[in-house]
């Protein structure tokens, strides 16, 4: 299978474009290579490289910062996958897009189904939320890969700030009322193959395996106990702790439609991050 990624030198293009080059023709394409803001860039990356599917690992993350700056994030998370589905539908390519868990409120008390109603409550969620819309209306044939909590080698992620407090601070505050499943990329970048490979096209849920009650709190507790830190971590609510964007008080994706179409087995959590901490 020839595949392009896009958003190559991210968090989880790193480890998954080599991963995928180990079974498959797999190009990364940097935003140098290919800006998805731009739909003629994207037509000359897919005119030289001639892919069967693309993965778009770019993105707009700063959940913060798409409070204000919210053309800048509907411009990538929305109108880039708009284009790339456009340019995908024209030369029969099929896309696979990662998307998150903040698509959902949070008002849910069990894990989310990939049937379940969206209803983001920040705007990063929105655009995240209209980049799919996007690909649905336009797109006949299309993976939406939905995670949570990514964390991984390459570039910022809470396993790293907590590492790095933890060695500045003799105390650490955490949020213990936002519950989660933290996901490897080692560990996502096995699904996404596995979907991809299956042919069946839909929505998938990726997470790594929580019992449903696993908060910020319990995973920096864990973080500190695997560094070997004495640091103390203190639970805090999400009042206490007050930032621009919202975030879900539950946002445990169910991946059980995963397993039984695409063979994916969800890696137990505090097993993926023993495999993080020893890289």
């Amino acid at each position: 299978m020839k595949i392009l990624v896009t958003g190559a030198g991210g968090m989880l293009s790193s480890d998954l474009v080599p991963y995928l080059a180990s079974y498959h023709d797999c190009y990364g394409a940097t935003i140098e290579d290919t800006d998805i803001t731009n739909i003629d860039s994207i037509s000359k990356i897919v005119a030289a490289y001639k892919p069967q599917i693309i993965i778009n690992c770019a993105a707009y993350t700063q959940v913060d910062r798409a409070e204000t700056e919210r053309c800048l994030a509907l411009q990538v998370n929305a109108l880039g996958v708009q284009n790339l589905s456009l340019i995908c539908k024209e030369q029969g390519i099929i896309l696979c897009h990662i998307s998150t868990d903040y698509v959902f409120d949070g008002k849910k008390r069990s894990p989310y189904t990939p049937y379940d109603a969206v209803c983001p409550i920040n705007f990063y969620g929105e655009s995240k939320f209209a980049g799919e819309k996007f690909l649905e209306w336009i797109s006949p044939n299309f993976y939406i890969i939905r995670t949570s909590w990514l964390y991984g080698a390459y570039g910022n992620n809470f396993v790293k700030t907590i590492l790095r407090l933890a060695n500045q601070r003799q105390e650490l505050s955490i949020v213990d009322d936002q519950i989660g499943s933290p996901t490897f990329t080692g560990s996502l970048s096995i699904a996404i193959k596995r979907i991809i490979e299956s042919g069946k096209f839909g929505i998938y849920h990726v997470t790594d395996k929580t019992d449903g009650r696993l908060s910020w709190y319990g995973f920096a507790m864990e973080i500190v106990r695997l560094a070997g830190l004495s640091v103390k971590v203190l639970p805090i609510t999400t009042a206490q702790y007050p930032l621009p964007a919202k975030r879900p008080a539950y946002s445990v994706l169910d991946t059980t439609l995963s397993t039984m179409a695409a063979r994916v087995e969800p890696v137990e959590w505090n097993v993926a991050l023993q495999q993080y901490m020893k890289i």
